[in-house]
């Protein structure tokens, strides 16, 4: 995204919601609860990863380290997602509307519609490559870090961190905001960034 494009990431007001729609309709169904996710989907996954489990389709040696690996993987895929798509298409977005009204609570996670769809989508792909022990707690472990990404994004801007890594992560996600929307792309975590080579430096007072 060019420096041209930057005022939808920079012109932010605070302590504040703003209205996405003007229809009534689509204004209320804009906004997502913090817990639902949650509630959706730590049943859904838990289900399907138990059926998985006691039909045969996985076994316990196929399933920890591959609920592993698909944890980890969201967290690339969180990355990517939020530097070469968010970040791509500048404008009232829904992650532009994010980032002009940062404590919105009520738009911190994301919309179990876009999650089912993305979900599904990886879920089918992974389903057509077969070998099923591994895809499947694969899947899981994708769904399960997707979880842990809503709910530190939530707790980073909604609440008082209770640990020194929870507050540099706080500090990691805030600079975002309002220091270089161009850096420190990582919200669940900060490896990426120190990966990649887009970790905000900050000179130390």
């Amino acid at each position: 995204m060019s420096t041209n494009d930057d005022a939808w990431l920079k012109d932010y007001v605070r302590n504040t919601r703003g209205r996405m729609f003007e229809s009534d309709f689509f204004e209320f169904f804009s906004k997502v609860h913090p817990a639902t996710p949650f509630v959706f989907w730590i049943p859904v996954v838990s289900a399907i990863l138990s059926w998985g489990l006691y039909r045969g389709v996985t076994d316990w040696m196929h399933a920890l380290p591959m609920a592993v690996v698909g944890f980890f993987s969201w967290q690339f895929l969180e990355y990517f997602i939020h530097r070469d798509l968010f970040h791509t298409f500048p404008g009232p977005t829904a992650h532009g509307f994010h980032h002009k009204y940062p404590d919105d609570d009520t738009r911190l996670v994301m919309p179990i519609t876009v999650s089912i769809a993305l979900a599904s989508l990886i879920g089918g792909g992974l389903y057509l490559l077969g070998q099923h022990e591994w895809t499947l707690p694969f899947w899981a472990g994708l769904v399960y870090g997707y979880l842990w990404y809503d709910f530190l994004h939530w707790s980073t801007h909604h609440r008082k961190p209770l640990t020194a890594w929870g507050k540099k992560l706080r500090d990691h996600h805030m600079a975002h905001h309002f220091a270089d929307p161009h850096k420190n792309f990582g919200l669940s975590h900060m490896w990426m960034d120190r990966l990649l080579g887009t970790t905000l430096k900050r000179d130390k007072p």
